[in-house]
């Protein structure tokens, strides 16, 4: 898996960060995507680098359909291919639906759920010419109960969306030799949510526990195997039984 590359988007801290220093122990080449984060971008491609890998840290806003595509060009023309993509980034916000703003609702399925199907467009095209690929996408670990969210209304919407998308694109793709998964998380000790927010869910989990960063890594790294090459369209739940 030497010499391999891969773009991930979020990729400056949490979930993404991990599996960026992950593929890096590896010796992978790792672009990672980020839109506000610089100071934590530029310190996890330092990470990637002191860990064996190759590193770019790019700005880019991929709820900008030419930004996402451009994102694509860069790297690909820095490395000559992408390997893998994990569509990491994902704003989040709780606010009651009759209180969120269209400028709200929109926010969540720019950044959730259409930069996956723009960067799915533009990482394509290389991906069949190579007829090999992995692509991981994040939705979240009850979305498949379609249940009401009546604090995060349009993120669970764009979430639930993920899913469609991925099986789609896993059985447009599989005759290329290219899966396409996704992975959906629970109760992540990540560093997005206050300790004692999270240590509050612990009962509702099962498993009795917060999920880490490694046991989502850790599903990807499956994802990304040789294991893993008739997988297609699956999702991964990570949450402890919680998300069923």
């Amino acid at each position: 898996m030497n010499e391999r590359v891969a773009l991930i988007t979020g990729g400056a801290k949490g979930i993404g960060r991990g599996i960026a220093l992950d593929l890096a122990a590896q010796h992978w080449k790792v672009a990672i995507c980020y839109r506000t984060s610089e100071a934590e971008a530029q310190k996890t491609a330092l990470a990637i680098t002191e860990r064996g890998g190759q590193a770019l840290a790019i700005r880019c806003d991929v709820a900008d359909p030419a930004a996402a595509k451009d994102l694509v060009t860069q790297v690909e023309h820095t490395w000559g291919g992408i390997d893998v993509l994990v569509n990491g980034a994902g704003p989040y916000h709780r606010v009651n639906l009759f209180e969120e703003t269209i400028e709200g609702w929109n926010e969540m399925f720019d950044g959730n759920l259409h930069p996956i199907f723009y960067l799915a467009k533009a990482i394509a095209p290389g991906m069949k010419a190579r007829k090999s690929g992995r692509i991981i996408n994040f939705s979240m670990a009850n979305a498949e109960q379609m249940i009401s969210q009546p604090d995060v209304t349009a993120h669970y919407i764009a979430k639930a969306g993920v899913l469609i998308l991925t099986r789609t694109l896993a059985k447009l793709l599989a005759p290329h030799g290219i899966t396409v998964n996704a992975i959906s998380p629970g109760f992540i000790d990540s560093g997005s949510a206050p300790p004692e927010e999270l240590a509050g869910m612990t009962k509702r989990i099962p498993a009795g526990y917060i999920g880490t960063i490694d046991d989502t890594v850790a599903a990807v790294r499956y994802l990304l195997s040789e294991d893993a090459r008739y997988v297609n369209g699956a999702n991964i739940q990570i949450s402890g039984a919680w998300g069923i």
